[in-house]
């Protein structure tokens, strides 16, 4: 699939989706992510670890300080800063694209000060009635994300009679509030929510029409790596589904998507590339 080339105006520069798919490295610095929690949660070792990532062929790190995983409670701000700010400061000064991965209008306003400049939220500004606003007024790129219900919740018995219907309607909505806020359209890029309130067939059924988002107008970002779904069909533990998410991710590139969200960077990265020289 030919994707268009397009320019996210960043603070300070811009991020180009053309020919290359962007790799985002996730960097949970959490002691309860599904994946990796407790592993980062030092700041020196995020940063070798992000530092890692971009040698890999990360193009943005993702930093986030709130688990949400399936049945993950919220924590306060403050905590949620404390774990965040120094890998974020550290990172942008030396140059790293850094997106914040929050829903809290506090936590992204300061994240902006110290030089993120991507938003990844996961409740598409809905969380928090000044993430629109703050965002707006940084004149940073915001992600916006579809999740059924709340992570405590999302994952009881998520029903849909279209799914990518019912996204599509949610993407509507959710761009219009942002326009609506002063977030320019072209800073906007959408991501399905791959494991946020879906049960394993939806997330295949979104991977198999995921072109069909297209029509928006606006950059995908997708995240499959290492989620539960792949260990339904397979049969694996979270560590042991490296082969599973290469294979979604490549499934994702093909199907137009302009960024992939992974733990593993070095082994996407080489998926990405091949994927893009194919497609």
């Amino acid at each position: 699939m030919n994707r268009p080339h397009v320019r996210i105006p960043l603070p300070g520069g811009q991020l180009v989706c053309s020919g290359r798919t962007h790799v985002m490295g996730i960097l949970n610095v959490t002691p309860d992510s599904f994946s990796d929690g407790g592993r980062w949660l030092d700041p020196a070792r995020a940063l070798r670890r992000a530092r890692r990532m971009v040698r890999d062929g990360a193009s943005i790190v993702d930093v986030g300080g709130e688990s949400t995983r399936p049945g993950a409670a919220r924590i306060p701000a403050r905590e949620e800063l404390r774990r965040v700010l120094p890998v974020v400061e550290a990172l942008a000064a030396e140059g790293v694209l850094v997106s914040i991965d929050t829903s809290k209008a506090a936590v992204a306003e300061a994240a902006f000060r110290a030089g993120a400049k991507i938003l990844n939220d996961v409740t598409a500004l809905r969380g928090d009635r000044r993430m629109a606003r703050v965002a707006a007024k940084a004149g940073v790129a915001v992600i916006l994300m579809h999740m059924k219900g709340r992570p405590r919740t999302m994952q009881k018995a998520p029903r849909y009679r279209d799914i990518v219907r019912e996204i599509t309607d949610f993407f509507l909505k959710s761009l219009k509030s942002a326009l609506r806020a002063g977030i320019p359209r072209d800073r906007i890029l959408l991501d399905p929510g791959i494991g946020f309130g879906k049960l394993p067939e939806h997330n295949v059924e979104i991977l198999r029409r995921l072109e069909e988002f297209r029509r928006l107008g606006c950059p995908l970002v997708v995240g499959t790596s290492r989620k539960s779904f792949i260990g339904h069909y397979l049969g694996r533990k979270v560590d042991e589904r490296l082969p599973g998410t290469a294979a979604t991710v490549a499934a994702a590139i093909f199907r137009g998507a302009d960024v992939v969200r992974v733990h593993d960077v070095r082994e996407m990265s080489d998926v990405a590339r091949m994927s893009d020289l194919v497609r």
